[in-house]
């Protein structure tokens, strides 16, 4: 080995011993989610107004409407909200999420009116206590669709 070959190595192996050694992070074992209401306003129908979360990872779901696995839209509500839960049900699923997981779910309807209905739709699928929510009438939802809900989750990870 030549000198400069020597010197190289010694200088490799001196900056090697030199760098602190980055131990792996210890990660807390405990995942939480808190569904929390404000004290001074009534316990909201059908959702909170605040959740936390650990850190974990945050899954952010598009839009979701109701038609069914073949892409058939039923005329009815009450189908179509049925449908649009199964399609969020999956989507989670493909990123290893319950509704359990979710932690804000956001809902357009093309008429308030339908609003009961929905959540009556919704209760088979989600925990009516959580998680924070919001509705908005939205017109012009596109091939007949009544509905489109969009959600976040957090898993751990």
């Amino acid at each position: 080995m030549s000198l400069k070959s020597t010197s190289i190595a010694i200088t490799l192996l001196f900056v090697q011993a030199c760098t602190p050694v980055q131990e792996p992070a210890i990660q807390d074992p405990t995942f939480e989610k808190q569904f929390l209401n404000l004290s001074y306003r009534s316990k909201p129908n059908g959702y909170t107004h605040v959740v936390t979360s650990s850190p974990g990872k945050m899954i952010f779901l598009s839009g979701a409407g109701g038609s069914d696995q073949e892409g058939n839209m039923p005329e009815d509500f009450v189908s179509q909200a049925d449908n649009t839960f199964k399609n969020l049900q999956a989507a989670l699923e493909l990123a290893g999420a319950t509704f359990k997981d979710v932690v804000k779910i956001n809902y357009f309807l093309t008429d308030m009116d339908n609003l009961t209905e929905l959540r009556g739709v919704r209760e088979n699928y989600l925990n009516m206590d959580a998680p924070p929510a919001a509705s908005a009438v939205q017109t012009g939802l596109g091939a007949k669709m009544l509905l489109e809900v969009e959600l976040i989750a957090v898993i751990p990870e």
